[in-house]
């Protein structure tokens, strides 16, 4: 749908970046659930997904290549959320509880392993200037798939996301399909065990089979089995699978079976998905929103040829309704131990969270 008047919305109408590209004035956004052959317009788009499901994409009008977010800079300074106030969806007890009742699934076998999360939230009562967080989280915590969403004013066609994110879940070029799982965290490489190599293999099984029913048969293929990367202040294991799309999911008919395919990713939901997003919605007290989801950009050339780059929501922000989020989570297997699993959940949002308090802690 088109977007309101300039006029009628925020002096500032949009921006996304990612990368080394700025896009400003967006001018259309879609459902992508529901027209996923808009995606095949020419054009530029910012893509954000929700866990929940809903996906949604806004062309850009104006669209820089090499234009640094750090060059082009904030209209202000960020000034987030005291360090004291973040409050979490489930405290220790309540997630240690919960890593015992995912065990308790895995042991009846309703499923192997499942993505358990939390949600961090702190009150920011006027609506913030998204790349002025951005530029913090560059500077403080650099990302392979950083970037951010940002379209003012609420309501069906406003955004607002800013993402550190470390994880590769889609990038296609042409007929190519990548996808990066990270499964296994620590905070250098000699912390990493067998339960996270364990966990990253089963998840990587998982990606191959999704992308299998989109992907030419014998096409799909794991390039890369537990990689390590190091990030500011821990490390992930990383493996990639790669395909060639079936010539039948190509232009107007790419994203709708892509999607279907893929989303929302393995590996933050777990294997089978299926079973995962049942225990997960039953055990998580609040939506994910666009933690865990998908954030990232699509550009279709004017020929038709197709490149996109989208991360998995993980170490991603949000803003609505006053109160900016953070989720952060941990891969449960059957050698899970609870405590271990709630420290790694605070390792993950202990540097971001302070960032964007400009120092602090966790609340518990």
């Amino acid at each position: 749908m088109p977007l309101p008047p300039p006029s009628d919305r925020a002096a500032d109408e949009g921006v996304a970046w990612f990368g080394d590209t700025v896009a400003r004035h967006p001018v259309e956004v879609v459902d992508v659930a529901r027209d996923p052959a808009a995606l095949a317009r020419p054009g530029w788009w910012a893509l954000v997904g929700e866990f929940g499901g809903r996906v949604r994409a806004w062309r850009f009008a104006d669209v820089a290549v090499g234009a640094r977010p750090d060059v082009v800079g904030a209209a202000q300074p960020w000034a987030g959320p005291g360090a004291g106030v973040w409050t979490s969806s489930l405290g220790r007890e309540a997630y240690v509880a919960a890593v015992a009742a995912v065990r308790d699934h895995i042991r009846e076998g309703d499923v192997y392993q499942a993505n358990l999360c939390r949600v961090l939230q702190a009150p920011l009562d006027d609506e913030p200037d998204a790349l002025a967080l951005g530029r913090v989280l560059d500077a403080g915590n650099p990302a392979p798939y950083s970037g951010g969403v940002h379209v003012p004013g609420g309501g069906s066609a406003g955004v607002w996301v800013v993402t550190a994110s470390p994880e590769l879940f889609l990038r296609v070029d042409g007929d190519v399909v990548t996808s990066g799982p990270i499964k296994g965290t620590a905070r250098t490489a000699a912390g990493l065990g067998d339960k996270d190599r364990a966990e990253n293999v089963m998840i990587t099984d998982l990606v191959r089979n999704d992308l299998q029913h989109v992907c030419a048969p014998g096409t799909v293929e794991v390039t890369q089995l537990l990689g390590v990367e190091r990030h500011p202040g821990l490390v992930h294991l990383v493996s990639t699978v790669q395909g060639r799309l079936a010539p039948e999911v190509r232009g107007e008919r790419l994203w709708g079976p892509l999607l279907a395919a893929t989303y929302p990713p393995g590996s933050v939901s777990g294997a089978p998905k299926s079973s995962a997003l049942r225990i997960i919605d039953a055990l998580e007290p609040v939506p994910r929103g666009p933690y865990c989801g998908a954030v990232g950009w699509v550009h279709v050339a004017p020929e038709g040829r197709t490149r996109a780059e989208l991360a998995v929501g993980i170490r991603t922000f949000w803003w609505q309704d006053g109160l900016l989020r953070f989720g952060t989570g941990a891969g449960i297997t059957w050698g899970s131990d609870p405590q271990a699993e709630w420290a790694e959940t605070e390792l993950k949002a202990a540097r971001l969270v302070a960032l964007a308090s400009g120092q602090g802690t966790l609340a518990r």
